[in-house]
């Protein structure tokens, strides 16, 4: 399962694996959690532009919860054994 490192707004370092990748209406979304196995929280993050003149993405937890369901119903297509809460 691939990690990967992500810098907080206050810039602290925080790695995630990455459980799955969808892209919605051209918005891509990681399911990634902090542990490789096990029950643990998952969360949903959407990439974000980081500027008009760069395909950089910055990332951003899901917090909408329109956008929320939208985007689990996706990774639950391809991801029968994950539970969302």
């Amino acid at each position: 399962m691939e990690k990967i490192r992500f810098t907080s707004e206050d810039g602290e370092a925080i790695e995630y694996f990455v459980l799955a990748e969808t892209t919605v209406k051209g918005i891509q979304y990681l399911l990634v959690t902090e542990e490789e196995e096990g029950d643990t929280d998952a969360f949903i993050l959407k990439g974000i532009a980081a500027d008009e003149s760069s395909d950089d993405l910055l990332f951003e937890t899901v917090s909408d919860e329109d956008e929320l369901s939208v985007a689990m119903e996706a990774f639950s297509k391809f991801l029968e054994d994950i539970e969302f809460e």
